[in-house]
């Protein structure tokens, strides 16, 4: 049998700090990128004696993001102590959620080339992060202990994912809504969303679930696909040659691209959960939970649906737009602008998009302009390929398209008299191009495309040239 036959089956726990001055139980810091060490004190790092009191911010920030994938947030939730030892954990216990979670029964609708899918949210939970461990190759592992006690929500998905394409879109949805909503940053370079992923494998039309491993702390979208695609590749083979899976926890190694064992995968009863006596339990009234419903912006699904309804966009381009706020509020302006608004969403997503930052920032380009620009192209006057030269220019030094275009002598060329001269050049100069059109080579239209674009210097109107290169080969 091959890969073909089998299917994966995982699910993702996504670690999401939250965006609050002070960790979770104490009131130390929790800014990124301070001296190591110079943010704690006897409570995050668990000395006897010391006692935690909950951050009320990071709870309503949990709340937020429950409301946002649509999970039922409980009026009664409690705080559990999840005991283990590892050096960078110095209570020996994570302060956690385990029976009575804040958050459950959540779902995201996401696209994929195959269309629309929901992903069921399981639950989320508040719990406090861990320590960092920093290894240095040849002289040991150094311990920075100023994550301790930064809070953190843990996102646990239902095992619905069945590609790493469903992955990806969760993955950048999810992160696009909690975004949206402002509890966080989302910086994966900073450790402010990391992955876990659960993966197991089965042959196609099994219901039976097999035996999973876990890959722990992955922190960008291109290593999460990579790690699920080598560890899918990996069971398969494993069952194919009769070995049997085992439960673990994995490391996806960057370098190699390849996973590697750990330790044996720990079940619930292994970290031996109970109440934690110094905390109380959290309480959710109606009022609140209507004040932090309020505070909420219009998220991703909603705009979605109206750039469909108004704008007449796909599902699937409607998707990307909103998944960054910036470039939804952008063509929200734009779109205001035109008289061709998929034609500006288009330009978004194919030109805007590729030249912003990858975390975001100003856009130089005036919506206005980029609006007046889907116009001209709408309108005929430029074409798909000095558009996109257009945008380009504008964001080096915005103007007013119109005035670039004609500066740039960008303008598209329709007038069928210099059209036809140009044509009659190019068949007598490619007899060969000519010749193999002729003997049913289609691909040799494109290459005479190819070569009347090349004379006009781009500027020609490509549904003109079309015509009359059909014309001329009869």
């Amino acid at each position: 049998m091959s890969g073909k036959d089998y299917e994966m089956v995982a699910g993702l726990e996504t670690h999401v700090e939250l965006k609050t001055a002070t960790k979770i139980f104490c009131g130390c810091s929790t800014a990124f990128g301070a001296e190591p060490n110079t943010q704690c004190c006897p409570v995050c790092t668990g000395m006897p004696g010391s006692l935690p009191v909950l951050n009320r911010q990071a709870v309503h920030y949990a709340i937020k993001a429950g409301l946002a994938v649509n999970c039922r947030i409980a009026s009664y939730s409690k705080e559990d102590r999840k005991n283990y030892f590892y050096p960078d954990l110095p209570k020996a216990y994570q302060i956690s959620q385990y029976d009575l979670p804040l958050c459950e029964n959540g779902y995201l609708d996401i696209e994929t080339g195959e269309g629309r899918k929901r992903i069921g949210i399981t639950r989320i939970h508040i719990e406090e992060d861990a320590g960092k461990l920093i290894h240095q190759e040849g002289k040991g592992t150094l311990i920075d202990y100023n994550r301790c006690g930064v809070p953190l929500i843990e996102i646990v998905s239902e095992p619905d994912f069945r590609s790493v394409e469903e992955i990806k879109a969760y993955l950048r949805k999810l992160r696009a809504t909690i975004l949206y909503t402002g509890v966080s940053d989302c910086k994966m370079n900073e450790g402010s969303l990391r992955v876990d992923v659960n993966l197991s494998v089965r042959k196609k039309g099994e219901e039976t679930l097999g035996t999973r491993t876990e890959m722990k702390n992955l922190n960008s979208f291109q290593f999460i696909a990579k790690a699920v695609e080598y560890e899918f590749r990996r069971q398969v083979e494993a069952l194919e040659a009769g070995e049997e899976i085992i439960q673990e926890t994995r490391r996806f190694d960057q370098a190699s691209g390849k996973t590697f064992s750990m330790r044996r995968k720990e079940d619930a009863n292994d970290y031996r959960y109970f109440p934690d006596p110094d905390l109380p339990p959290i309480e959710v009234s109606p009022d609140l939970l209507r004040e932090l419903q309020a505070q909420i912006p219009v998220l991703p699904d909603q705009r979605k649906k109206e750039y469909v309804k108004r704008f007449g966009l796909t599902d699937y381009a409607a998707e990307q737009i909103t998944l960054s706020r910036e470039a939804a509020d952008y063509f929200e302006q734009a779109a205001r602008r035109t008289r061709y608004p998929k034609l500006a969403a288009n330009l978004v997503l194919s030109e805007v998009m590729r030249l912003m930052p990858a975390d975001g920032g100003e856009i130089p380009v005036a919506p206005e302009h980029l609006g007046m620009l889907a116009d001209l192209f709408g309108d005929g006057r430029i074409n798909s390929g000095t558009c996109r030269q257009a945008v380009a220019l504008l964001w080096e030094q915005d103007q007013d398209p119109e005035a670039l275009v004609m500066e740039k002598g960008l303008e598209q060329i329709s007038d069928p008299e210099v059209l036809s001269k140009l044509a009659d050049e190019v068949l007598s100069q490619q007899e060969k191009m000519v010749m193999d059109y002729r003997k049913g080579k289609t691909a040799a239209f494109q290459g005479l495309m190819g070569q009347m674009m090349k004379k006009t210097k781009g500027k020609g109107n490509p549904a003109k040239i079309q015509e009359i290169l059909a014309q001329k080969l009869k």
